[in-house]
């Protein structure tokens, strides 16, 4: 099981397909040489625009075939990203920016989310029109929402899914997925902060039974990109802290040698308190907030876990190839049904 922000997500519709049928796009290339050579599974991919044919994604997965990765199976549920809501969410004073989408967005479908899978994919459930003032504790009151705003805004960002695969000898698993906004961009109102931490927040409600969704039938993996790192960045890191612990839930801190060794170019690096192994997101230094773990896969309570890792390779070609893909790293969970 992994999941991987390829960052596979362009500055118009149409834009990503492009890049992907000429196949010689460097970014796009480099990406399917790291999923290739990670070999999961299935893979929640993020960062990857949508369009409603799924043809950027079947043109994908014929890239991913080609460097010896087959996925039969394929789901993109349209996020929340770019969709209009004909209000001034923003309050900038005028409405149709991407700051006034259901989830920023310069067009629907940026950014979306997509599950590759070798193993057959059952009928997803998506989370995705919840509204965020119907989230028991939410920290909306203060994100300086109007109320007609406040009545249509939906918690996701870009998604949350329930997704079940058929796995041999008819047993099953379900992938609970999601995408988060980053905790920043915003003003002190913390928009994008209180949006963050309660995006996260929705799972342990979810799993509590306090939503009128059914909790899911274990054994399931809760799996995506946070957004956010438990100890190190902006954000507030209760309810994700809160995830990491819940007994229901398995982390085992997947890491890598990578990280370790880009963790010595200093800068905001240096003054980070988290450990440095389990960085998942490489990103700049002053400015910028260096590298962080915010990409987290999370097996039920009961499934074996025979090993993890993100795929930040050593200084080397390999690591070059995962740089040139994005600025995120693949994580993975090997495990095995009870």
């Amino acid at each position: 099981m992994a999941t991987f922000n390829a960052d596979l997500s362009r500055e118009g519709p149409g834009l990503l397909l492009r890049d992907i049928l000429t196949e010689k796009d460097p970014q796009v290339e480099a990406a399917a040489a790291v999923i290739a050579a990670a070999a999961p599974d299935v893979i929640l991919l993020t960062g990857i625009d949508y369009d409603l044919g799924g043809v950027a994604l079947g043109a994908f997965a014929d890239r991913l075939a080609a460097a010896g990765a087959d996925f039969p199976h394929r789901l993109a549920l349209r996020p929340n990203t770019g969709m209009s809501t004909g209000l001034d969410l923003d309050g900038d004073g005028q409405a149709g920016g991407p700051g006034d989408a259901q989830g920023f967005g310069r067009f629907a479908g940026e950014g979306g989310m997509a599950v590759l899978s070798r193993h057959a994919l059952g009928e997803a459930t998506d989370y995705s029109a919840f509204l965020w003032r119907d989230l028991p504790g939410n920290l909306m009151d203060g994100a300086a929402l109007s109320e007609d705003a406040a009545a249509i805004q939906r918690l996701s960002t870009t998604g949350h899914w329930g997704v079940p695969l058929a796995l041999p000898e008819g047993r099953s698993l379900t992938l609970l997925a999601w995408m988060a906004t980053p905790p920043v961009f915003d003003g002190t109102e913390d928009r994008n902060g209180r949006r963050n931490h309660d995006e996260a927040a929705f799972w342990t409600r979810f799993l509590d039974g306090d939503l009128p969704f059914a909790p899911p039938a274990a054994p399931f993996v809760l799996l995506g990109d946070a957004n956010l790192d438990p100890v190190d960045g902006e954000g507030n890191a209760e309810a994700l802290t809160a995830l990491l612990g819940d007994a229901r839930l398995q982390d085992v801190r997947p890491e890598s040698k990578g990280a370790l060794a880009a963790a010595g170019q200093g800068g905001a690096n240096a003054r980070q308190k988290g450990p440095v192994a389990l960085d998942t997101a490489d990103w700049p230094d002053d400015p910028g907030p260096g590298n962080m773990r915010v990409d987290y896969v999370l097996p039920s309570a009961g499934l074996a876990v025979q090993g993890s890792g993100v795929w930040w390779p050593e200084p080397g070609p390999a690591a070059d190839q995962a740089a040139a893909a994005s600025r995120h790293r693949l994580v993975f969970v090997d495990i095995s049904l009870p």
